[in-house]
Parts: structure tokens; C-alpha cells; sequence
């Protein structure tokens, strides 16, 4: 039998598979990628009695794969907050799905666990933009703030490691990096000690001080859309760049377009609380967009939809007048 682990790059899906592995040692072909390679499971070519894990993945977007696998005589046990539309009724599909807003996958697995790695668990909370959730998570855990503290910056950098157009734009392959964490059971004592952390705060912290001097290329009340440069930093800032911004303007829909080198941009969305449309469901409108309630995105969007995109943000979550990337007014 061959076990096989697929996760999203980013820190819900380190940190979810951190407690797997943890919990269930044992080799594993780990298959993974940069934040937005969603359909994992085209990847893998499962033998009958194969075990399969799916972490933070869309069961929605990968509904092809998945009964491929299970026709093929796999198992998949598979967590996730993302939309995942109408789960496929199979003996072989174990299903942890809650789309909730105040859940991450991470906690998923800490339910199915029974908190035995809490500590994982907050680290992902931390960097799947669930503040709140994550310091009740820690008062509860016995920690304090400074170890809270701790644990909310290594998961911001965890988070930002993901993001870029290809692996070369990363400062470290997911895969790599689940390397380094699997030796730690209290992710305090990986943040103390391990080079790669202090390696990917410094990377960190250089490309937020880039981004942090970025402004809104356009805005009405209630919604802010900035367009980032084609540079390897602004790929990699883009998704703490707009957890950021929404945790600075809560009241206000928050878009970001990056440039691809092959054209067309990919496209980060976080909304308020409050708002009427969810991310998820907005960014759904277009090819290749999903996501969850409060953060969606979209993979690829073409430079003759980018138009479309700015005039349904603008009438989705804000007033009128907000222009498109080359400041045309619509």
C-alpha cells in the first residue's frame, strides 16, 4: 500500500499535514505546490488499497480526481474549509467539511485529533487570517502572549512562503519545508531553532517593506483594488497583503490583481464580515475562481475579463467609479 498525502502549500496546509504526520508517522509521497495548484489530485495515480489525504484542497475542483481515485479502489480521507459542492456518496471517501468562516483545515484535524498538536493547529489559524479564533484557541491552550506572538508570526511566514506564480518564486518548496517542521512537535521550538524560519523572516520581512509602500490604484467606499508589479516579492507579498489590508480597513472588499508572465493576472479578494456576497461565490463568476466566505481568488484572469472583474467588484461591494488596472473609468 502506498500512502499519499496532498496539501496546500500554504500554512493551513503544512500545518494540518504537520499534525497528521505527527499523529500517524510513516512515510508518505507528499504532493503539493504553490498556494493556487488546487487540483492536487491529478497528480496522483492510486493502486487498489492505496491510501490518499487530501489537506486544504477544494473538493469542488477536484471532484475529477477524487473519483478517478476512488474508482481505482484508493481511499481518500480529505479535510477542508473550501467550497466543495455536493459530496460523491462512496464507501471509499471518509469527508472532514466545514465551510464555516471561524474554521481552517488545521482545526479540522485538530478536532479529528482530539487536540493532540493544538499548538499546529493556532499556528495555521494565525496564518489563514483567523486572529481571533487563534488567540481563544491559545488562552485556552495555556499560552501566553508572547508565545502567542510567536506562533501568529510563524504562521503569517508559513502563509507567505505559498504565494508566487511557480515554485521558483518561492523562497522555499512546500515539500521542503514540510521537511524541516516534521522533527518539531511544538512549532515554539521550530521557530527557535530552525535555520529555514529565521531564513524565510528575513525573506519576509524584505518583501512586506515593498508592499507595505503600495497604495490602492482605485477605490470607492466600501471597496479598495490595488495592482501589484510583475516582480517575484509582490507574488509572494500578495496573500499577506491582503490580510493585511482588510485587518487595517474591516469594513472594505479588498482586491488585488498580479501580473502573469504569460499574461492575465491572479487575483486575491477578502470582504468583510458583513458582506452580503461572499468571496467565494464572487470569485466563482470567473474561470478558475473559488475560495470560502471571507478570501477567494481567482488562478488565472485574462486581460479581456479584467474589465468584467473591475466593474463586478465595484458593483459587488462598492460604490461607483472605480476604474479598471489601466484607469479607465467604467
Amino acid at each position: 500500500m502506498t500512502r499519499y498525502i496532498a496539501f496546500n502549500g500554504d500554512a493551513d496546509g503544512l500545518c494540518a499535514l504537520q499534525q497528521l504526520r505527527l499523529a500517524n508517522p510513516g512515510d508518505a509521497t507528499l504532493v503539493t505546490g504553490v498556494k493556487r495548484d488546487i487540483r492536487l489530485l491529478e497528480r496522483i495515480d492510486a493502486a487498489p488499497g492505496d491510501a490518499v489525504t487530501a489537506l486544504d484542497i477544494s473538493l469542488d475542483q477536484n471532484r475529477d480526481g477524487l473519483l478517478r481515485l476512488l474508482a481505482a479502489g484508493a481511499s481518500v480521507e480529505y479535510f477542508d474549509h473550501h467550497h466543495a459542492g455536493e459530496l460523491p456518496a462512496h464507501a471509499g471517501l471518509r469527508a472532514h467539511i466545514d465551510e464555516g468562516p471561524e474554521v481552517c483545515t488545521s482545526i479540522l484535524v485538530d478536532r479529528h485529533l482530539g487536540g493532540r498538536h493544538r499548538r499546529w493547529a493556532i499556528t495555521a489559524a494565525f496564518g489563514d487570517n483567523l486572529p481571533a479564533v487563534a488567540r481563544a484557541l491559545a488562552a485556552q491552550a495555556g499560552l501566553d502572549a508572547d508565545q502567542a506572538a510567536v506562533l501568529e508570526r510563524l504562521g503569517t511566514c508559513l502563509n507567505y512562503n505559498a504565494y508566487g506564480e511557480c515554485l521558483a518564486d518561492l523562497h522555499f518548496d512546500p515539500a521542503e519545508l514540510a521537511r524541516h517542521l516534521l522533527p518539531f512537535a511544538d512549532p515554539l521550538a521550530f521557530a527557535a531553532q530552525c535555520g529555514a524560519y529565521a531564513a524565510l523572516c528575513d525573506g519576509y520581512e524584505e518583501d512586506m517593506a515593498h508592499a507595505r509602500r503600495l497604495s490602492p490604484a482605485h477605490e470607492v467606499p466600501g471597496a479598495a483594488l490595488l495592482v501589484l508589479p510583475d516582480a517575484p516579492w509582490a507574488r509572494r507579498a500578495i496573500g499577506v497583503l491582503a490580510n493585511e489590508l482588510v485587518r487595517g480597513r474591516p469594513g472594505d472588499a479588498i482586491g488585488l490583481l498580479s501580473p502573469k508572465s504569460g499574461g492575465g493576472f491572479a487575483v486575491s479578494v477578502r470582504v468583510p464580515a458583513h458582506s452580503a456576497t461572499g468571496a467565494a461565490d464572487f470569485c466563482r463568476g470567473f474561470e478558475t475562481g473559488g475560495g470560502r466566505r471571507l478570501a477567494g481568488g481567482i488562478n488565472h484572469l485574462a486581460d479581456a475579463e479584467v474589465d468584467r472583474f473591475t466593474r463586478s467588484f465595484a458593483d459587488c461591494f462598492g460604490g461607483p467609479g472605480l476604474t479598471g488596472p489601466a484607469g479607465r473609468t467604467r
